[in-house]
């Protein structure tokens, strides 16, 4: 990208790793850049100073008299739009876009945009996967993995973008080819005042789009506006021109229409969530024609994710479970379910961190129906405790290794132990990445 030399003064807002994306692509542009972050050594901070040493940077705090004189201000994820200084500058004319808005303006390929509470990771990657095995030149990242702005430094002919609420909340227009709500579960409720704000966020996906996919077994996956969008359907109910799940001689295959294309014992991933995210894949790929030998080709190959109800090891007849991105309730309820069909035993769920804000109380069925334990720890460990206590047996214990020794001491044959947490990670690791390694290591040492 050739450098254009500029008198715009853009502030960035949020440093970490979309923050330095968008120094890398707005210095390009030859914008007269600062930098601001509210932590005093935010992350990303090295890098920056080392490849952009006269960057101005304001760090401790927001400055509101720069923001208020600014001819752009790029905000990151992390930071709200409803924050006092950015809505101070809001009101001063001040225009307030995010990485995802710039990534729009700037892609010349058609984009696949994947947002939701819980899925998105494994449907972005499989669309990917799916691209991948057309022959397509595929560029995948947004919320997962490389940041949007950075795929721009490749010539694509497909992006497959996750999105996050906190992303759309920035992005006008996405324009995508494509776009999705996989679901909706309450979520970030220390962010938004309502759940009704979370779908709004969510929303905004839909803006501009050619296409939606829309999830049957879902209301909220519908866009809420009129459109003219054309709509690909998907669910585990059979329907006519719909990606779903049909039964032939008492065996399950996905399908198209009436049509079965692979059979579900064949997939490498397993429960009825897994399900709906390879459909909701398939009926994404098929938006921009890739073959459906392509889509079952990556389908066939697909183990999922790490940290996503990942079978870490089974000890004493006893099933050790990792799904450290479980992070809210939404998310936990589909683990126990998914598991617990299929589970001989009980399930021995730990759970805790930093609740967001989250109600719990929609977990009571599932935890009614298939647990005889919850192990909680972290911070709103008390909080989840009102739900839970009166439901099934709960404990609280102090941290992680000490949690799954009681799973362990606690477990009998048959039984599943599931690291569900249905919070954060923020108060005792620096990501769910970190809690879920930990509860591996933990594990194998048992």
């Amino acid at each position: 990208m050739k450098a254009i030399v500029t008198d715009k003064n853009v502030v960035i807002v949020g440093l970490g790793v979309t923050g330095l994306s968008c120094v890398h692509y707005l210095k390009a542009l030859g914008h007269n850049l600062t930098v601001m972050d509210s932590r005093d050594e935010p992350p990303g901070f090295d890098e920056l100073k080392a490849k952009y040493p006269n960057i101005e940077c304001i760090f401790g705090g927001f400055d509101r008299e720069r923001l208020l004189a600014a001819d752009e201000i790029i905000l990151s994820p992390g930071i709200a739009m409803a924050n006092e200084d950015i809505q101070a500058a809001i009101a001063n004319g001040v225009p307030v876009k995010g990485d995802i808005a710039l990534f729009s303006e700037a892609a010349k390929a058609p984009i696949i945009a994947i947002t939701g509470s819980n899925g998105k990771s494994t449907v972005t990657t499989l669309v990917g996967d799916m691209a991948e095995c057309a022959g397509l030149n595929v560029g995948i990242g947004g919320n997962l993995g490389i940041p949007a702005l950075d795929l721009l430094e490749q010539d694509r002919q497909l992006y497959v973008l996750e999105l996050s609420s906190f992303q759309l909340e920035t992005t006008e227009n996405l324009n995508a080819h494509c776009a999705v709500i996989l679901n909706i579960t309450e979520d970030h409720m220390d962010r938004y005042p309502e759940k009704m704000a979370y779908l709004q966020a969510k929303q905004r996906v839909f803006r501009g789009a050619k296409y939606v996919a829309i999830n049957d077994d879902e209301v909220l996956s519908q866009p809420l506006m009129s459109t003219t969008m054309k709509a690909i359907h998907f669910g585990l109910q059979a329907d006519l021109n719909k990606y779903s799940i049909i039964e032939r001689a008492e065996k399950q295959y996905l399908a198209k229409g009436f049509d079965a294309l692979l059979a579900v014992n064949e997939l490498k991933v397993s429960g009825e969530h897994n399900q709906s995210n390879v459909l909701a894949a398939m009926a994404l790929a098929s938006s921009v024609g890739i073959p459906t030998q392509a889509m079952l080709d990556a389908l066939k190959s697909f183990k999922g994710l790490p940290h996503r109800c990942q079978h870490v090891r089974t000890l004493d007849d006893v099933d050790y479970i990792n799904d450290s991105k479980g992070t809210n309730p939404g998310a936990v309820v589909t683990a126990i379910s998914s598991l617990g069909k299929n589970a001989t035993g009980k399930i021995i769920l730990i759970a805790g961190g930093e609740s967001k804000g989250a109600d719990f109380s929609p977990m009571r069925r599932a935890l009614s129906e298939y647990c005889k334990l919850v192990i909680l720890f972290g911070r709103d460990a008390e909080e989840i405790g009102k739900i839970t206590t009166p439901l099934v047996e709960s404990v609280t214990i102090d941290g992680l290794e000490q949690s799954v020794k009681f799973a362990y001491e606690s477990a009998e044959p048959g039984d599943v132990v599931l690291l569900s947490p249905g919070c954060a990670s923020f108060d005792m690791f620096k990501n769910y990445e970190q809690r879920g390694e930990a509860f591996e290591r933990l594990v194998m040492c048992l």
